[in-house]
């Protein structure tokens, strides 16, 4: 049975970690952020409609400036869930081709989210890894990776938990990415479950 399953958890999680090393494993990984990076720089539609409703400095010389972008998201819930509005459903329509077309002959495809349920995106997915980690190592880990300030990083994981969807996927399983507890057994633990 062809399953698609997202792998989500806040920023700083290791979401990514979990994504390479089933990349290396084979599984083919539909990465959200740099798919909605791509499909963004590439519609004057969606340009034109973050400035129109979320700040026109967020377009500079027909591009977005993503620090423009990111602080008035980042600073902004009102702001957040327009650009979320504007972005996602084309990027769900991507990953509904990526996964049917060109993925048709794979059996498991994975998608990465930090957002799933605000991109509406749980309910296209047949499971939900939940990859979790302490705050306190998923803010050392976005501000050595980002060179973002402690405050800025403490912004970004309040906006993302600040929403709290109706339900909850009915199919969650955890990931600990601890810094101490190994995540590719985990991983092929749940592999294995879904075989």
């Amino acid at each position: 049975m062809k399953r698609l399953i997202a792998i989500t958890g806040g920023i700083g999680s290791g979401k990514s970690v979990v994504s390479k090393i089933l990349t290396a494993m084979g599984y083919p990984v539909y990465d959200c952020d740099s798919r909605a990076r791509v499909i963004m720089d590439s519609d004057d539609d969606i340009k034109q409609a973050i400035a129109d409703g979320i700040d026109p400095a967020c377009i500079k010389d027909g591009e977005i400036d993503r620090q423009a972008l990111a602080s008035a998201v980042f600073s902004s819930a009102d702001n957040l869930e327009k650009l979320n509005h504007i972005v996602h459903g084309a990027v769900r329509k991507h990953l509904a081709s990526w996964h049917t077309l060109e993925h048709r002959d794979e059996q498991i495809c994975f998608v990465e989210t930090a957002i799933l349920y605000q991109s509406h995106l749980d309910k296209m997915v047949d499971e939900v890894w939940q990859v979790d980690a302490p705050i306190e190592l998923r803010v050392e880990r976005v501000m050595k990776r980002n060179s973002l300030s402690r405050d800025e990083v403490l912004a970004r994981i309040k906006s993302q938990d600040s929403y709290v969807p109706e339900t909850i996927h009915p199919a969650v399983h955890l990931i600990d990415n601890d810094g101490d507890t190994a995540v590719l057994p985990q991983i092929e633990k749940l592999i294995s479950n879904i075989n």
